[in-house]
């Protein structure tokens, strides 16, 4: 199965992902520069990620705890989740997500190798 994930510069990088993942962690071991700084506790905003609108109705609600988080991000919406607490699974399959700015980690690293 595979995560589009749209950076902010505008690039899109398709990526491999395993079912019970977190679409944090597929980003991260990618290689994206992904700031994660709770490492997926979802206990922080810095993984925050505008779903594409397509797939909202296909991901499950976010928790009280969810979006008390995201209420210290920037330009929330209704399409913002914070990628730590979506799973991927094979409804999942294809999802599209936007990193927002202030998620980019400040030092992006080595570059990625995409599967097919």
């Amino acid at each position: 199965m595979f995560l589009t994930v749209h950076m902010p510069d505008g690039s899109a990088h398709r990526l491999e992902a395993l079912e019970g993942w977190r679409v944090m962690e597929v980003i991260r071991d990618w290689g994206l520069p992904i700031k994660a700084e709770c490492g997926g506790a979802c206990a922080c905003a810095t993984c925050h990620v505008w779903v594409a609108e397509q797939w909202l109705d296909k991901l499950v609600p976010p928790s009280d705890e969810e979006l008390e988080m995201l209420d210290g991000a920037f330009n929330v919406d209704e399409r913002s989740r914070l990628c730590c607490q979506i799973i991927m699974s094979k409804e999942l399959d294809g999802l599209e997500v936007e990193l927002a700015p202030e998620s980019l980690a400040d030092t992006p690293q080595e570059r990625i190798a995409v599967g097919g």
